[in-house]
């Protein structure tokens, strides 16, 4: 099972960009991981095509299961 933490912000145009980070630390720090998303954008780390990330929308985990078939 793949887990990613996206991190979600809302860019210069008002529109979200989402940044993953695969295989976050857990369990994740909710203070940590708004603390991180704040200096990203103090200091403009990331652009989107709309512009650079203005404010924080959230962050969540996501899970992932994939199965692998071996075809004959």
């Amino acid at each position: 099972m793949a887990k990613a933490l996206e991190l979600i912000f809302r860019n210069e145009m008002g529109k979200l960009a989402t940044i993953s980070v695969i295989g976050p630390k857990e369990p994740v720090d909710p203070a940590a991981v708004k603390a991180a998303m704040e200096n990203l954008i103090a200091k403009d780390v990331f652009g989107s095509s709309g512009g650079s990330l203005v404010s924080i929308e959230g962050a969540r985990i996501v899970e992932r299961n994939v199965t692998d078939y071996e075809l004959m």
